[in-house]
């Protein structure tokens, strides 16, 4: 199956002789939810904006369901739904009417039946006649997630879509992604919240000063990089890790109340049994102990510190 986004060898490269975008490659298949993660100005947003038509490459080629961004602009752009990280809203205009304007911008004609939809789908229906300055921050956040559905996009870009969001209302906004991917959206959204990845992608890819340096899928990401620790409470700090112990990948934590035992998930002997044989025979003794596996957090912070 063809992708529904395929870009080749995409850069940008600023007249003042920035970088923000290196000659970049990506495959996004048809209804995937992607999550795109990489700290502050690593080119998140460059390449999304390039993308969605904001800023114009230096290099490279990209097709949206089939239709090329810049020599067939205008079917591409209606492919395409983008909420930004900023909201940019009229705060003198009703819900419903800057919804319908943004519709009549991409050329559709008018659908009540679809925008009630979308904003009963967002809960904000009962809004519909308000205005948008008087609505909260995550209720702003949900009108910009309607106007860019109100042309029923393929595709949907959110930049960052729960920042500043409380936990409930991210809550509600992961389902609605969900919802939005089971009626066939094909999602690419970046956030700083880990979890968000780690909740919904199917895919995860890694960028970081303007190079994508990892795309795999999430699960397989966890099990090739994800590492677990086996943490030992000891019944009174230690000043240093025994001498017999040298063998193992050990580390003091918490003023030297704990030792940590770091192993691959993955390997088929983890240690973990010829470990406490040897503390055994040491003498060190502990009053606890518990495994844990690395996040997809500590995941992207060793991804990015490799790279930096």
């Amino acid at each position: 199956m063809l992708p529904i986004l395929s870009i080749r060898d995409v850069s940008k490269t600023y007249a003042s002789g920035l970088q923000a975008l290196k000659p970049t490659n990506l495959d996004i298949a048809k209804g995937e939810i992607f999550a795109l993660l990489g700290p502050n100005g690593a080119g998140k947003t460059t390449l999304i904006s390039i993308i969605c038509g904001i800023v114009n490459p230096s290099s490279g080629a990209i097709t949206a369901d089939g239709h090329d961004i810049i020599r067939d602009y205008k079917a591409a752009r209606r492919k395409i739904g983008l909420v930004p990280q900023e909201l940019h809203t009229d705060a003198f205009e009703r819900v419903i009417n800057t919804v319908q304007f943004s519709r009549g911008l991409f050329g559709f004609p008018p659908n009540e039946a679809h925008l009630e939809k979308v904003l009963r789908d967002l809960s904000l229906w009962e809004k519909r006649n308000d205005t948008i300055m008087t609505l909260s921050g995550g209720m702003k956040r949900r009108v910009m997630i309607a106007k860019a559905l109100s042309h029923e996009p393929k595709i949907l870009f959110l930049d960052e879509p729960t920042a500043g969001v409380d936990v409930e209302l991210r809550q509600d906004m992961w389902a609605m992604v969900r919802k939005l991917r089971d009626n066939g959206v094909t999602i690419i959204l970046t956030t700083h919240y880990i979890e968000e990845a780690e909740e919904m992608a199917d895919r995860v890819g890694v960028i970081n000063k303007g190079e994508l340096i990892l795309v795999e899928d999430k699960t397989a990401l966890m099990r090739k990089l994800g590492k677990k620790q086996l943490t030992l409470e000891l019944p009174a700090p230690l000043a240093a890790i025994p001498e017999g112990l040298g063998g193992y990948a050990l580390e003091l934590a918490s003023g030297g109340a704990k030792l940590v035992y770091s192993f691959d998930a993955n390997a088929e002997q983890s240690g973990i049994s010829g470990l406490l044989r040897r503390l055994d025979e040491l003498g060190v003794e502990f009053k606890d102990l518990h495994t844990e596996q690395s996040s997809l957090e500590d995941i992207f912070v060793e991804l990015v510190r490799a790279r930096a």
